[in-house]
């Protein structure tokens, strides 16, 4: 048997998240299927299951499931926090070195876990997506999503946005902001993490509803320029505020350059007076806002460094036998 059972000092290798919000109808569907299909490994498993504020029976449901399987653990959100806070409650109490994001809605099997977590463990990849194959009902919505990251992020995998299996120090280098687990991708590729794809049937929804709507399309974007900035001039702010900024200010010398000439010809252009102030204000301003963003970045850097040697002391640190 190679799930694991919630008892301390037990070996887990992978743990798979799955967030859920009103499941209550699918859930025990899924961790039944997830025994079939993890038992057999050679590896040890075990199922995370974080209840997102739900208001069905969720949380009753689970208490009684984690009853009857040793393999589940479970989180209760008191209220919606969104999948990125899910899998990040889902990972403090996890104790595989490889996580798999899951939803548990049947929409993915759990047989094809062992597809997405092989590349990891024989180290050809960091991170696997599944790349959803069947028909999608928001298939518009997520090829343009899928396009637009692939040309601003340059990440060479086709699907972006489905389950997905990845190393323990993935999840620690994204960001805890809402719903930027969609940018989980982008940002491992950014932080050099190998990734790669794998195939993943796409089953029709049997039980609730898609819990994302077209209201969030918006968000969405302006979530996606929030991490491309960030992760192409995060670091370098000043790049990004001081080129403009230095253009802006080289054109007010050069209009103010031509309103004295002018003004010595015996043409006063008071246009030209106002144009040079708001280019050379306007330049300084940007610049003003790069040398902020450089000394936020350095702290940033800082406080990266001393959570990293935090970690490292943790780590070595010898466990106090009982």
């Amino acid at each position: 048997m190679t799930l694991a059972e919630d008892t301390a000092g037990v070996e887990v290798e992978v743990s798979l998240l799955v967030p859920a919000k009103d499941e209550a109808d699918s859930l025990a569907e899924f961790v039944s299927q997830c025994e079939k299909a993890l038992k057999p490994l050679p590896y040890s498993c075990e199922l995370v299951v974080i209840d997102d504020g739900s208001n069905d029976g969720t949380a009753e449901l689970l208490r009684d499931l984690s009853r009857k399987n040793a393999f589940l653990r479970t989180i209760t959100h008191r209220t919606r926090r969104g999948i990125a806070d899910a899998l990040k409650s889902g990972s403090e109490i996890a104790r595989g070195s490889i996580f798999v994001f899951y939803p548990a809605d049947l929409q993915f099997s759990p047989n094809e876990i062992p597809s997405l977590v092989e590349p990891i463990r024989s180290g050809e990849a960091d991170m696997v997506t599944g790349t959803k194959q069947g028909q999608y009902e928001k298939a518009f919505v997520s090829g343009i999503y899928n396009r637009i990251c692939r040309w601003m992020f340059g990440v060479r995998v086709s699907d972006l946005n489905a389950v997905k299996a990845y190393r323990r120090e993935v999840m620690e280098a994204v960001p805890a902001r809402p719903d930027w687990h969609r940018f989980m991708v982008p940002i491992a590729a950014a932080d050099g993490f190998r990734l790669t794809e794998r195939p993943v049937t796409l089953h029709p929804r049997l039980h609730g509803q898609s819990k994302f709507g077209i209201g969030r399309i918006p968000v969405g974007m302006l979530d996606l320029m929030s991490v491309w900035f960030q992760l192409r001039f995060g670091r370098k702010p000043l790049l990004f505020f001081g080129v403009p900024g230095g253009i802006l200010m080289f054109l007010g010398l050069l209009v103010g350059l031509v309103a004295i000439a002018l003004r010595i010809g015996g043409v006063g252009l008071r246009p030209l007076l106002s144009l040079t102030l708001i280019l050379v204000i306007s330049g300084i301003a940007l610049f003003g806002f790069g040398f902020i963003g450089e000394l936020l970045a350095g702290q940033r850097e800082e406080l990266r460094s001393l959570s990293r040697t935090i970690e490292r002391l943790s780590s070595d640190r010898p466990q106090r036998k009982p």
